[in-house]
């Protein structure tokens, strides 16, 4: 089920226009490049991993990607991987002509096509001493507060141990209500989970155009978007594959929800052979770039509208440690109060009693006791109390 083979098809002639959705006129373009991100969701499409006309994997380019991810973990940046494919892989193995397949014929092409491409993903970051997991969620995994904070977890985890968290839906078993539909919006949505700064979707053009860049030689591409007005919604079109469920206008979802979430997202040409790094080089590409204000309005929700149910004391060095910008751990707790739960809020007090920082704690009040009570847990798993990311400082009273 591999093949070597690459796309051929060629891109439309390019004419760069002007940043659109909220930019004023003559204000200078943001900052375009992967190096100041922390943490990156890259998703490849069906049309970019699957060959159209056999069905099978495109293994060199595959490749190609995983030297990219490899060079950019190099740097200590953290690489989450989003993966389409299995359904159009495993219905070439299981010899399924029909253009729309029933929903037994559906899961059972994307169990087996899973399987295809756990193992050619595995391979291919092998390469590069870059292990490979793979995670499949439901919608429900993205909306719901346990089950948010468990798929987080394991992420999180698994970067710890640097290795490349691949994730897809869970089409085998998803139900019609617990489905994303589409990967773009399913990235998205683990980049908000994950707490990722960089989005980006690989697609089968270079960005997002004024028109469908496959009718129209007239067609410009956008550099640079900070809001999905009704213009740029108009902008969606064309840009759709036989094999893939999205589109731009799927893409133009995710990158909603990624401004929304303060997350700046790219849409880039991924049949080159190392797209990347053709990122990092600045070649074409459309960028969506969140506001300040986006980025700052989950610590405000965080330190101003959620209800604490605990409060944890804390000592002198643990202040300091926040206020450089990590996270809480358990050795700076001195003291806690309240029976609180995994994801909720809870108030971090210093020694004498003044409120420093509200944030949302990974464990639970049960957890935080057995873990003080036996602290030789610490040593087999170390584990923050608050991330950082989930954070509100309060201001010192000047």
């Amino acid at each position: 089920m591999v093949s070597d083979t690459r796309h051929s098809t060629a891109n439309p002639e390019i004419e760069e226009s002007r940043a659109v959705g909220g930019a004023p006129p003559g204000a200078p373009l943001g900052q375009r490049t992967l190096a100041s991100a922390r943490r990156i969701v890259v998703k490849i499409g069906s049309a970019l991993i699957v060959d159209e006309a056999n069905g099978t994997i495109r293994e060199s380019w595959l490749d190609k990607i995983a030297e990219d991810v490899a060079r950019v973990c190099a740097r200590g940046q953290d690489v989450i991987l989003v993966s389409s494919g299995a359904v159009a892989v495993g219905r070439h193995a299981l010899n399924l002509q029909q253009e729309t397949l029933s929903k037994g014929d559906r899961q059972a092409a994307a169990a087996l096509g899973q399987m295809y491409l756990a193992k050619a993903l595995s391979e291919s970051f092998s390469r590069y001493r870059l292990p490979a997991a793979q995670v499949l969620l439901t919608l429900n995994d993205t909306t719901q507060r346990q089950r948010i904070l468990n798929a987080r977890a394991v992420l999180i985890k698994l970067l710890t141990f640097q290795t490349i968290p691949v994730l897809n839906e869970n089409d085998a078993v998803a139900s019609s209500i617990e489905r994303f539909g589409d990967n773009d919006r399913l990235a998205a949505r683990v980049a908000r989970l994950a707490e990722c700064d960089t989005l980006i979707l690989l697609s089968n053009v270079a960005g997002l155009y004024s028109g469908d860049p496959f009718e129209t030689s007239s067609a410009n591409l956008i550099k640079e978007v900070h809001e999905v007005t009704p213009e740029i919604e108009g902008m969606a079109g064309g840009a759709r594959s036989d094999h893939s469920s999205g589109g731009m206008v799927t893409k133009l979802a995710a990158a909603r929800m990624a401004l929304g979430a303060g997350i700046n997202m790219v849409i880039a040409d991924g049949r080159d052979m190392h797209p990347l790094s053709a990122i990092d080089e600045g070649k074409p590409c459309t960028w969506f770039l969140a506001s300040a204000e986006a980025r700052g309005a989950r610590k405000r929700r965080i330190g101003a509208t959620l209800k604490p149910t605990g409060v944890l004391v804390i000592d002198d060095a643990a202040v300091i440690t926040l206020r450089s910008g990590e996270g809480l751990y358990p050795a700076g707790v001195i003291s806690h109060h309240g029976e609180f739960g995994r994801g909720d809020s809870v108030v971090l007090q210093d020694i004498d009693g003044n409120e420093c920082a509200r944030g949302l704690v990974i464990h639970s009040a049960t957890e935080l006791r057995l873990l003080t009570q036996q602290p030789w847990l610490l040593c087999r798993s170390p584990c923050q109390i608050v991330h950082r990311d989930d954070l509100a400082l309060v201001e010192r009273p000047s």
